[in-house]
């Protein structure tokens, strides 16, 4: 059949451009991806993964290898300050059969997956991808549209009939469209730190950990995509105290954590580096010191809440954090950002079948905008003020969500509505597809 259209090119080689790209290349849609680097982005950022993002993944084919290559995660909690002590907690196990599917969230570090999606793509399914390739404009008329993009041998420029912006939140491909971003960045700077310390064995930790205090909170920052340079040990810097976030989560089936705490706003790395070891001495369970534990990698990040004006301006469109931006509480960015890919594949999909017009790519940008504006942003929002709320001790009488948990301790039926409360972040844009493709 006659297909309306011949090519996408997808703008960055991160995690939710390469899941959109497989998930396109699997259906015989060709796909060129262009990369500002010439490789993948190794820095620790990303490992786990939520519910919502499960059935785009698993229909991918790459769930399985994650799960086996990383972990499933099955348990996470919310903890005092003063003696790390359990408040109340969830257990993902009751989503691990929900119609023959695994729910339960998963975990691989996030430059894993990526090398696992680029090989699928390429080796599996024949697509492209351009290194060296940064974008530095982008153009379309009625029947196309392009990039110009600078490349070691010169700038060039390519055309596709669809550009989609994957290229995070500096993206280029959005300020194309729009020279603002609405929203706002967090007055707090956050440090990821990736480490080796027994927190399961000897203290008790579940896989995933929210601390509670108003100045040393702390939550499991696998669900973040920061800068990232090797940590380095250094005199202690005097300094006012900050406001402290704080997160603990396993990453890795040997034994390394992501620990994510906050900083004072302004401190330059070097700074950062040198109060670490005192941080870690004030916020982790044990209080250790330097030699109690292995520190791989440190990596500060700002946090924004943002979305663009709309994920659609006609044959460009945007997706995951190159649309929409939030905080990595509760790992909505990630987990949402796949989700934008899945949904947008299908859109893609219904145009290249005759399935659908192009209207479902409006339909796109408004369901998915929507879904950021009532789920996603205020989510977000409250999971980062729930752990740095300036009156802990009474948090449980008075938190919704922390209420509910504790309720739902050892009720299966209550923990599953919970977990499956976040299937909420998906829409099925296959409703909207005709059933006769001449239609």
């Amino acid at each position: 059949m006659a297909r309306p259209f011949e090519k996408v090119i997808v703008v960055g080689a991160g995690p939710s451009g390469l899941l959109l790209s497989l998930l396109l290349a699997q259906h015989g849609i060709p796909v060129q991806i262009l990369e500002a680097s010439d490789q993948l982005d190794g820095r620790p950022r990303a490992a786990i993964y939520g519910p919502a993002a499960i059935p785009d993944l698993a229909r991918a084919g790459v769930m399985d290898e994650i799960r086996r290559r990383g972990f499933t995660v099955n348990t996470m909690s919310w903890r005092r300050f003063e003696d790390h002590s359990f408040i109340t907690g969830m257990d993902g196990r009751c989503v691990a059969d929900v119609d023959g599917q695994d729910l339960r969230m998963a975990c691989l570090v996030l430059d894993e997956l990526d090398r696992l999606l680029l090989d699928e793509f390429l080796t599996k399914h024949g697509g492209q991808i351009s290194w060296n390739h940064r974008v530095v404009g982008v153009g379309q008329d009625e029947k196309s549209a392009w990039v110009d993009v600078e490349t070691p041998e010169g700038k060039k420029t390519v055309h596709a009939d669809y550009i989609v912006g994957c290229d995070g939140a500096t993206s280029m491909v959005r300020k194309s469209l729009f020279p603002d971003f609405p929203g706002f960045t967090w007055d707090r700077q956050i440090v990821a730190t990736n480490v080796y310390y027994d927190f399961e064995g000897t203290h008790g930790f579940t896989n995933t950990n929210f601390i509670l205090h108003p100045e040393h909170f702390a939550v499991s920052s696998t669900l973040i995509q920061p800068s990232c340079r090797d940590a380095r040990g250094a005199a202690l810097l005097e300094a006012d105290k900050p406001s402290q976030e704080k997160m603990v989560a396993k990453i890795t089936r040997d034994g390394l954590y992501r620990v994510t705490y906050g900083e004072a706003g302004g401190l330059t790395l070097d700074q950062i580096e040198e109060r670490q070891p005192m941080k870690f001495e004030t916020i982790l369970p044990g209080h250790p010191k330097p030699g109690d534990y292995k520190l791989v990698s440190l990596a500060p990040y700002k946090m924004h809440q943002r979305c663009a004006l709309s994920f659609r301006v006609g044959r460009v469109l945007l997706a995951a954090d190159a649309a929409h931006l939030c905080n990595p509480w509760g790992g909505m960015g990630i987990t949402g950002g796949f989700v934008d890919a899945g949904g947008l594949a299908d859109c893609l999909i219904g145009l290249w079948d005759g399935l659908a017009d192009e209207s479902i790519l409006d339909l796109y940008s408004e369901k998915r905008r929507a879904k950021w504006q009532d789920l996603i942003d205020p989510a977000s929002q409250a999971n980062f003020r729930r752990v740095s709320d300036p009156d802990p001790d009474s948090l449980l009488e008075r938190d919704e969500v922390m209420r509910a948990c504790k309720a739902a301790e050892g009720d299966e039926g209550m923990q599953r509505q919970a977990f499956m409360g976040m299937m909420e972040l998906r829409y099925d844009f296959t409703q909207h597809y005709s059933k006769n493709p001449s239609q």
